[in-house]
């Protein structure tokens, strides 16, 4: 019996420190309406997506920041958008900051099924920037002031029935970028991966050796290269355009589990891009190249796991 899922990805363009919530969700219920009139089932939105993307600014106190983040989910200011989806049966995939009852700040993301339950949550684990200000700097990257590391791990989830029983997981932005997150989706039989990301469209560390291109072309790369070698499909979706100054790329776009991409999208404006993705291509790759039983060798992969920072080899004998 195919197992299929119409999967559509909503970018986002900029959301500016001026924006309201109610401004924000108002555009992300219109993407919603769109992608539902287009059959989707799974609609997934960026990073943050109910805010700027605060954390290139130094504020300095508590109450300025606390502002962009949401103590439940879903809550008074974005129930709007869970409303809507339940009545159209549509889930979503969201990112947001999360406030804890702890106090405990989180980059986080949650998949939405259709009858409006929390199928899956994910904190981020790979936050980029610092935790100080870095002096002659533009534009900061500051996550790792505002939040703290994940601690949920890389769940896998399986989907009900009418979205194939996908075994779905979450990475959000940075996390894309580092192999080890998807193998151990990828370890839990992973079929189709959503992400959420904001990414900057200049070098967030400094420097001009980075671009809008490269850091798109990066972006795409990681997504394919990592679908394939995990034989999983992928939905990575942008915040995209200029944010209150600062640029954010864009190339939010479906792949496939042999790394082709399906769609693609071509603004750094709202813009729906669609796919219909056949769960059981993932077979492929996951019993034959990708056997994971028959082909890998764990015993050698101890630095991934024991080391953070890289050794130098041994010199060379003179």
């Amino acid at each position: 019996m195919p197992r299929n899922i119409r999967l559509a990805g909503a970018q986002m363009g900029a959301n500016s420190l001026k924006d309201t919530r109610a401004q924000i969700i108002d555009r992300m219920v219109s993407l919603l309406e769109g992608a539902a009139t287009q059959g989707a089932q799974l609609v997934v939105f960026p990073e943050l997506a109910f805010t700027t993307f605060f954390p290139r600014w130094p504020f300095e106190t508590d109450p300025e920041v606390l502002h962009y983040f949401e103590t439940a989910m879903p809550n008074p200011n974005v129930q709007a958008l869970f409303d809507r989806a339940a009545a159209l049966k549509v889930g979503f995939y969201v990112g947001y900051a999360e406030l804890t009852p702890e106090g405990h700040r989180y980059n986080s993301a949650i998949i939405v099924r259709p009858d409006g339950r929390t199928l899956l949550k994910y904190r981020k684990i790979h936050l980029p920037g610092s935790h100080e200000v870095r002096p002659n700097q533009k534009h900061q990257q500051l996550e790792k002031r505002y939040f703290r590391y994940g601690d949920l791990g890389f769940p896998v989830a399986r989907a009900p029935a009418d979205w194939g029983k996908a075994a779905v997981g979450m990475l959000i932005c940075n996390d894309r970028r580092w192999p080890e997150a998807w193998r151990v989706l990828a370890l839990q039989n992973v079929e189709l991966v959503c992400i959420g990301y904001n990414s900057a469209a200049y070098d967030p560390s400094g420097g001009d050796t980075e671009d809008a291109k490269i850091r798109t072309f990066h972006s795409t790369l990681a997504v394919q290269a990592n679908a394939y070698m995990n034989a999983t499909w992928a939905v990575s979706v942008a915040k995209a355009g200029v944010e209150d100054g600062a640029g954010l790329i864009g190339g939010s776009l479906i792949v496939d589990p042999d790394g082709m991409i399906r769609a693609q999208a071509r603004t750094l404006e709202d813009e729906l891009i669609f796919a219909e993705a056949d769960l059981d291509l993932c077979r492929q790759g996951k019993e034959k190249i990708f056997n994971f039983a028959a082909h890998r060798r764990p015993q050698w992969y101890r630095p991934i796991v024991d080391q953070v920072g890289a050794v130098e080899p041994p010199p060379a004998a003179d």
